[in-house]
C-alpha cells in the first residue's frame, strides 16, 4: 500500500483537497483533525501539566495554548513534543485499517510535513499550492486571523516555492474547485497506473 502525503501551506486549499480524495474513496488520515481530537481527549492532562492553565472542561483552550506557543519556539517544540507522539500513533492505527481494508493507496494530510521531515516515511509527496496573494486574501478571511498571526504562522512553514520544488506532484488551487478536482482525479490515475 502506497503511503501519499498531502501537504501545503496555510491558505493553499489543503484541506479541500483532502475533500477531493475521499470523495474518490481513497482513505484520508487528517493530522490536524486527528490533534483537535486530541485536544479533546488524550492530550488534555499532558498539555495541562507542560502549560498550566491552557485547558478547561476538559479540553485544550487552543487560544490560551495559542498565546504561550506561537511566539515562542521553545514552548512550541515542547508542545510539539506531547502531540506529535500522540498524532503519529493515531496514524500508525489508520495504515493498520486501510491496508486490511485493501487500499492499494491512502492520503496523509499532513500540515507540516517538510517541517518535521514527515516526507521520509511516505512514497510520494502531493503539494497543494497557490499564489502568495491568494493564499493571504484566504487566510486574512479566517475569522480571528491577524497579519501578524498570519505571520508567525507562515514564518515557521517551509516557503511554498520550497515545497514546490520537492514535490512529485502539484495541485494548484489558484483557478477554483472544478479545476482542482480535475487534478486530483489525474493524479489518482497516474499513481494507480504506476502502481
Amino acid at each position: 500500500m502506497l503511503r501519499v502525503a498531502l501537504t501545503g501551506s496555510i491558505g493553499m486549499g489543503k484541506s479541500t483537497t483532502a475533500d477531493m480524495f475521499r470523495a474518490e474513496n481513497i482513505p484520508v488520515h487528517d493530522a490536524d483533525a486527528t490533534v483537535h481530537k486530541l485536544y479533546e481527549n488524550e492530550a488534555v492532562p499532558l498539555i495541562e501539566a507542560a502549560f498550566p492553565g491552557t485547558t478547561k472542561d476538559n479540553k485544550v483552550d487552543r487560544d490560551a495554548l495559542g498565546k504561550i506557543v506561537l511566539s515562542d519556539n521553545a514552548a512550541m517544540k515542547k508542545l510539539e513534543a506531547i502531540v506529535h507522539p500522540l498524532v503519529y500513533q493515531k496514524e500508525q492505527e489508520f495504515l493498520a485499517d486501510a491496508e486490511q481494508a485493501g487500499a492499494d493507496f491512502v492520503i496523509l494530510d499532513i500540515p507540516l510535513l517538510y517541517e518535521n521531515g514527515g516526507e521520509k516515511r511516505v512514497d510520494l509527496v502531493i503539494v497543494v499550492t497557490a499564489s502568495a496573494d491568494e493564499q493571504r486574501k484566504r487566510v486574512l478571511a479566517r475569522p480571528g486571523m491577524t497579519e501578524e498571526k498570519f505571520e508567525s504562522i507562515l514564518a515557521r512553514q517551509v516557503p511554498d516555492q520550497e515545497k514546490r520544488a520537492k514535490a512529485d506532484y502539484l495541485i494548484n488551487t489558484n483557478d477554483g474547485i472544478e479545476e482542482a478536482t480535475k487534478q486530483v482525479s489525474s493524479i489518482i490515475a497516474e499513481i494507480r497506473k504506476n502502481l
